[in-house]
């Protein structure tokens, strides 16, 4: 065949064109592919009112119809000395009670494991330290060993919005004010310093458009991601509630409900419920997830914001505004309007915002809906309160959360319809019951968040096929990771099974092997809990392992680490800094025997993928077979040949690297 220069040579003037337009047309889809590419939400962590505190509590949350809005926590601000039901009582507060977090101290962090002196941790608003466990929890939850991301492109998206423990530090006055107030309070190290911390070379940032912030942020990464600025994105949204300065302002606003109840598109409707708590998720290209194996919680198919421009009011919302965001999302996506049937709105549960917001919906998705294909709208804010800069997550999560069961939960405190909202025969739901999706239809969802200045968002979602609702909780702190990670392959069952557990310091160390002991009594694939273990969780400096062949002698061995005493299975040892990394040493010749690698083959399939690729590429030069001689029955005498055992024994060590590289080794 002539070389690739001769023949265009040969091509004429108007080949020459055709052949520049096919490879231009080409260029062009696969740029527009990557653009319209479906984002991946590979790993989620949470920290909600009422304890919710995982997925799985949140959905437990919802599912059970629970109100999570409480009166103020001790430790926070003197609710006696700031209530009074006078909205115009100047520096007072008519409603008390919001979404608190439950069995979270937010006054307590562990600095060390961040490495974080004590003298700065003491300076740090507590949204960072929020953010930063979160981080660690999602990436761990995505099956990404955070200590093996320091250099990568990971971006780091943070909607933060609000900074009372700034307002405190500044109450203790200037002379008392230490190098480390700076950073600490500042929102963009809340972004910053988890990418100092984890190693990350992504783009860093952290923005405020209020209520919408977190939302935005996950428009923003999805865009960074399609463009190739990063290769793994984290979406944080934090907002924690530590002084009374804005709920005085919201009661001045006369922008709270009264009894503290969101009753979002309620004709009672009187005002909002303020919320805390944070969230991170991880965002990947679905190519990549795919490639890589990742377990899916759900696909975001499109994205999109913009501005009210010009309204009735800066705080004002503008429901022309609201329904083109949701057209660009939606085209963004390639989703029909009406084959969404749930909207996880923003829902504040306002007289002016809730009919803006209904009634832009019912304009904007009517179009081609039959009656048996209704339009059901829903509101976290009234379980958990207006989380605010990370509202726009707790909607996407419930809206991932609900796709993944089929079911949208009940609506609380919801029970006539606003009569400002006009669904004339529109199919609008507002469950009052849990609502499910048809067995045979695709289950998309959209989610809403709207900025008090004018900032909106919106995203759509749909489940995949290869979703499955994760079993366990997320592996943060002392928590234990049993989720299968799909990118190992699954083994045949072992022989022995190896635990290996890891943390910062020996006390956090035993707090994990309890963790570990509690779950082997729940856990039904005992080999994914230690596959998890040893893949999906860094691997940090205190680290114990135990062997065993069952629940009941690997709980043997952790027994012996947690009442100290000696065992079999146990090994226990300390990290040295600096250590050596591992290496593969394989000798040239006369380390075979005969059967050598039988067993492995048999028990083994990522060791018998590498002998069966070494087989099919030797096999033309050696005029004989890997596999076949392995199995030969005279296979000690005929080893003995050079020409023979030399390939034999490559292949042996290329199967066997493949073996270990398949443990994460």
């Amino acid at each position: 065949m002539k070389p690739l220069h001769e023949q265009l040579e040969q091509l004429t003037p108007l080949q020459r064109a055709a052949l520049a337009i096919k490879e231009l047309r080409a260029r062009l889809d696969a740029a527009s592919g990557a653009r319209t590419e479906p984002i991946a939400v590979v790993g989620v962590a949470c920290r909600f009112p009422g304890g919710a505190n995982t997925p799985e509590q949140f959905w437990n949350l919802l599912a059970g119809a629970r109100d999570a809005i409480t009166e103020v926590p001790p430790g926070r601000w003197d609710r006696d000395a700031f209530y009074d039901p006078d909205p115009d009582a100047p520096g007072k507060m008519y409603a008390t009670r919001s979404g608190f977090l439950e069995g979270v101290d937010i006054d307590r962090f562990d600095a060390g494991f961040f490495g974080i002196s004590p003298l700065e941790a003491a300076t740090l608003d507590p949204q960072q330290r929020l953010l930063l466990e979160l981080s660690w929890e999602a990436l761990e939850d995505a099956g990404h060993s955070p200590d093996r991301l320091v250099g990568s492109r990971t971006g780091v998206f943070v909607g933060i919005a609000t900074s009372d423990y700034a307002y405190i530090a500044n109450q203790v006055g200037l002379d008392r004010i230490d190098p480390y107030v700076g950073t600490g309070n500042s929102v963009n190290t809340a972004a910053g310093r988890i990418s100092y911390v984890l190693g990350l070379r992504g783009p860093t940032l952290a923005l405020d458009t209020a209520c919408s912030s977190s939302l935005v942020a996950t428009h923003l990464a999805c865009n960074s991601l399609r463009d190739g600025e990063a290769e793994l994105a984290l979406v944080g949204g934090v907002n924690l509630m530590l002084a009374p300065v804005i709920p005085v302002v919201y009661s001045r606003m006369r922008g709270l409900a009264p009894d503290a109840r969101c009753k979002a598109f309620d004709r009672t409707a009187d005002g909002m419920v303020r919320g805390e708590g944070g969230a991170v998720i991880v965002l990947k290209r679905m190519a990549d997830a795919r490639r890589a194996g990742d377990r899916i919680w759900a696909v975001i198919r499109g994205s999109a914001i913009n501005h009210d421009g010009r309204s009735s009011g800066l705080t004002v919302p503008n429901g022309t505004a609201q329904r083109e965001v949701i057209r660009a999302a939606f085209t963004a996506a390639g989703v029909p309007v009406h084959e969404v049937a749930y909207i996880e709105t923003h829902g504040t549960g306002t007289k002016l915002g809730d009919p803006i917001e209904a009634n832009a919906l019912i304009a904007e998705l009517g179009a081609g809906r039959s009656p048996e294909a209704p339009l059901v709208l829903g509101s976290a804010k009234s379980n958990v309160g207006h989380l605010e800069a990370a509202a726009g997550l707790v909607g996407l999560i419930k809206a991932i959360l609900s796709v993944q069961h089929g079911t949208v939960p009940p609506q609380i405190h919801f029970a006539t319809l606003n009569p400002e909202i006009q669904p004339g025969s529109f199919p609008l739901i507002v469950p009052s019951v849990p609502w499910s999706w048809p067995p045979e239809a695709r289950r998309f969802a959209g989610i809403s968040s709207f900025g008090i200045s004018g900032t909106n968002a919106h995203v759509v979602i749909e489940r995949v096929d290869e979703t499955a609702a994760p079993s366990g909780d997320a592996a943060g702190g002392a928590r234990v990771l049993a989720v299968e990670p799909t990118a190992i392959e699954a083994l045949a069952p072992p022989r022995a099974l190896v635990l290996v557990v890891s943390a910062r310091d020996p006390k956090a160390l035993v707090e994990l092997a309890r963790d570990y002991r509690r779950e082997l009594a729940n856990t039904t694939d005992l080999a994914a809990l230690c596959r998890a273990a040893a893949a999906r969780r860094a691997h940090l400096e205190h680290r114990l392992a135990v062997t065993g062949t069952d629940a009941a002698t690997l709980g043997t061995a952790l027994d012996a680490f947690l009442a100290d005493t000696a065992h079999p299975g146990l090994a226990v040892g300390t990290v040295r800094a600096g250590a050596p990394r591992i290496a593969f040493v394989y000798s040239g010749h006369g380390g075979h025997w005969a059967g050598m690698g039988r067993e492995l083959l048999a028990s083994e399939p990522a060791f018998r993928a590498a002998l069966e690729a070494c087989d099919r590429a030797l096999a033309p030069h050696l005029g004989w077979s890997i596999l076949d001689e392995l199995a030969h029955p005279d296979a000690e005498a005929r080893w003995a040949r050079v020409e023979l055992a030399q390939p034999l024994v490559f292949a042996i060590q290329v199967a066997l690297t493949a073996l270990w590289r398949s443990w994460t080794i």
